[in-house]
């Protein structure tokens, strides 16, 4: 298969002296609230995408989620199995759209959640940035967001490249999941820094922070308050919230308990925030020596 040519920004586009994956005027988004999830690689991006999806569906919210990653795992407590990624299905076919039907990658998942997994290229090889494009291309030329509230990108890891930011070319708000946590507060830095870029040219603001697997959240106040961001939800180390993964099911399917109603109504209170709550936040990022210094014990 002949390899495809990105086409580009402006080196001076989205930041200094980089190279961006250009959005398709074609594959803009209209009507639905779009949400990117980002956060270091590991940190609870899919739980908490899939259980916010869940709770947007439960206030009546048409919902797409989409996983923007190859091992194509974020959907899968919504369908109670791993589906095929749009780039296999569309290799299936050679790459001629027009020959798939919307139930080749498209699954309905918890109370009505439209599930796709947008996969990625081979380890190595190719940007997902082209994956992303080559995903919402195929939900438009089948009519598939017209009938949609809330789209919902969950983005594997760190932001590298202009590939792995792609999503935010789509987005309103993108959330931040971290813990309380050296290494979870740097990746968010980085996260903050490539938003403030794409925000040169596209729609895409800071809809604040979700606080995961944390008792306390005392470096993640800190830093919030140094950048100018704010905690929109906090789910402590819940171990229901662990065990609904292995369920391979989603927190309003578990056997109720205090912590699974703790959690349940955290995740309903984020998504209203998120409909009805959330403003632009204009952060900065700092700068890593002054992470350094900023956080950890005295």
């Amino acid at each position: 298969m002949t390899a495809t040519r990105l086409p580009i920004l402006d080196a001076v586009g989205d930041g200094e002296g980089s190279l961006q994956v250009h959005l398709d005027e074609n594959t803009k988004i209209d009507g639905a609230l779009v949400i990117a999830v980002y956060g270091k690689g590991g940190i609870g991006k899919s739980t908490t995408s899939s259980n916010l999806s869940a709770a947007f569906s439960r206030l009546g919210k048409r919902v797409l989620q989409i996983g923007c990653d190859p091992k194509h795992d974020s959907t899968f407590t919504l369908t109670k199995k791993m589906v095929p990624t749009v780039i296999d299905v569309l290799e299936s076919v050679d790459f001629h759209s027009e020959e798939l039907r919307p139930e080749d990658f498209m699954f309905e998942g918890y109370n009505g959640v439209q599930c796709i997994e947008a996969g990625g290229p081979p380890a190595g090889t190719g940007c997902g940035g082209y994956v992303t494009g080559q995903t919402v291309k195929l939900l438009k030329e089948h009519h598939l967001l017209e009938d949609t509230d809330v789209v919902i990108f969950d983005v594997l890891g760190d932001v590298v490249c202009g590939g792995f930011a792609a999503p935010l070319q789509h987005a309103h708000y993108c959330l931040i999941v971290t813990a309380n946590d050296f290494d979870s507060i740097f990746a968010m830095n980085r996260i903050i820094a490539a938003i403030q870029a794409k925000s040169k040219n596209y729609k895409v603001r800071l809809g604040g922070v979700v606080a995961n697997r944390s008792k306390d959240t005392n470096e993640i106040d800190r830093f919030n308050n140094a950048v100018g961001l704010k905690t929109m939800a906090h789910f402590q180390d819940i171990d229901a919230i662990r065990r609904s993964r292995l369920k391979k099911c989603t927190i309003f399917e578990m056997e109720d308990s205090p912590e699974v109603i703790a959690a349940q109504e955290q995740y309903m209170l984020l998504a209203s925030r998120m409909l009805d709550d959330v403003v632009p936040l204009p952060a900065n990022p700092l700068k890593d020596r002054e992470i350094f210094d900023l956080l950890g014990l005295d």
